[in-house]
């Protein structure tokens, strides 16, 4: 590997850096964890609000802001 294809951290913006360290503590997680829902079924109600979900997006709908998720919920964002 020659040094052009090496990115070093002083050269990342501050979202690069934090985005390279929570995918890296997602990974450390995981490996440690393991994923507590693999193996499980899914109930086939939920299954069918999935498969119309994506069929949604397919067509460029769009869902429900995050931010409005929140406020429903009454949390803050």
């Amino acid at each position: 590997m020659d040094n052009e294809d090496v990115t070093r951290v002083k050269d990342l913006s501050s979202r690069e850096l934090r985005a390279l360290i929570q995918e890296a503590v997602e990974q450390v997680l995981l490996d440690l964890l393991g994923d507590p829902d693999h193996g499980l079924n899914v109930r086939e109600d939920l299954h069918a609000r999935l498969r119309e979900s994506l069929e949604r997006a397919r067509r460029g709908e769009r869902g429900v802001a995050a931010q409005e998720v929140a406020k429903r919920a009454g949390l803050a964002w």
